[in-house]
């Protein structure tokens, strides 16, 4: 018995301690310091509420849902540059079609969810079938995006409807019972939809990679593409179904964005590319593919987000800092990567 207890412990401690979770790791410790740090200096201001802490998860659900597809896309070993500029096509498709043309927005959600799938698919497919490099085909759907946008208007169209108002405004309350009622914490703290749409695409992105045959064939696409391929693995399909998912992230990642601004601009989240790839990356996802998990990737986007709010609370820096600290994030996880990369390959040439 004692045996067994140990294998058991040893085993246990040798998936704890695999070189795939580092990142993972490295990921929540910096994040928990960065707060730590802002609690200890800004705690009297405020940093320390649950209004503070929520509000990191309202400012950035929606390029947390988006990185969720973006994930994905990276660990299979491509790259999605047009995910800002379909988040952007479904804003401006929600509000010409409803404020411009008079359709319910419901269907123009509908519209820009087989268009955003739509597009995802065709881009897989060229990837594939064309042996078109993932960042040709990419920028190619982001540019085609931006132009149909202001194709379809160059103003900012505000959105006023009743449903979008209702979507916008609902909001679950943190209460606390003071043994006679339910009160509200205060400062008052909630979620809204966003977020329960964020925490929702992490749970589903989760149980795709770790409990389905799809997520081990992404995985080990990732891994090495020709022993995918050789193992009999359904190989195009499923990177065709990946850029299919991702494309539904960027349009739910758009909804999301027209519920926090109410209004479609052509030129809105530009750069949103680059932000949802730094919230992979930083959240532990490999550039070469393979490694990643979406408990990670929500770290990245609370790490990120966690930037802006200490500059927000010293109240004396620009907001390019949160620029230049994200750059340092991002300098600092891909020597990480490397370093992972590097101990593994010794691993495996060891054993």
């Amino acid at each position: 018995m004692p045996d067994k207890k140990n294998q058991v412990r040893q085993s246990l401690a040798s998936r704890l301690l695999n070189p795939k979770y580092i990142m993972v790791y490295a990921t929540i410790g910096i994040f928990l310091l960065m707060y730590a740090f802002g609690a200890a200096t800004y705690g009297d201001r405020g940093f320390t509420t649950l209004r503070t802490f929520v509000n990191m998860f309202i400012d950035n659900a929606y390029y947390g849902i988006s990185a969720v597809g973006m994930t994905m896309v990276l660990i299979t070993g491509g790259i999605d540059l047009s995910v800002g500029a379909v988040a952007s096509l479904t804003g401006m498709f929600i509000a010409y079609g409803n404020t411009v043309l008079g359709i319910d927005p419901v269907i123009c959600m509908l519209a820009a969810l087989v268009m955003g799938v739509g597009l995802g698919v065709l881009m897989g497919a060229t990837i594939q079938y064309l042996n078109v490099p993932p960042f040709i085909t990419t920028l190619t759907g982001m540019f085609l995006a931006r132009g149909v946008c202001s194709l379809i208007s160059r103003e900012s169209i505000t959105i006023s409807n009743e449903l979008i108002d209702a979507l916008a405004g609902w909001r679950v309350y943190f209460t606390w019972w003071d043994g006679a009622e339910w009160v509200r914490v205060k400062p008052i703290a909630f979620i809204n939809i966003s977020v329960i749409l964020f925490l929702v695409m992490i749970i589903v992105g989760t149980i795709i990679l770790q409990k389905t045959r799809f997520g081990r064939n992404v995985y080990a696409i990732g891994g090495n593409e020709q022993s995918a391929k050789l193992m009999g693995l359904p190989v195009a399909k499923t990177k065709v179904m990946v850029y299919g998912f991702n494309g539904l992230c960027s349009v739910l990642a758009g909804i999301a964005y027209v519920l926090y601004v109410k209004s479609g601009w052509n030129l809105s989240l530009q750069g949103g590319e680059l932000e949802v790839i730094s919230c992979a990356v930083i959240g532990g996802v490999l550039l070469t593919g393979g490694v990643g998990y979406m408990v990670g990737t929500m770290f990245g986007v609370l790490l990120k987000s966690v930037i802006p709010a200490l500059i927000t609370f010293n109240g004396t820096l620009l907001s390019w800092w949160s620029k230049i600290a994200t750059g340092a994030l991002l300098l600092l996880f891909i020597l990480i990567q490397r370093a992972v990369v590097t101990y593994s390959g010794r691993k495996k040439s060891g054993m």
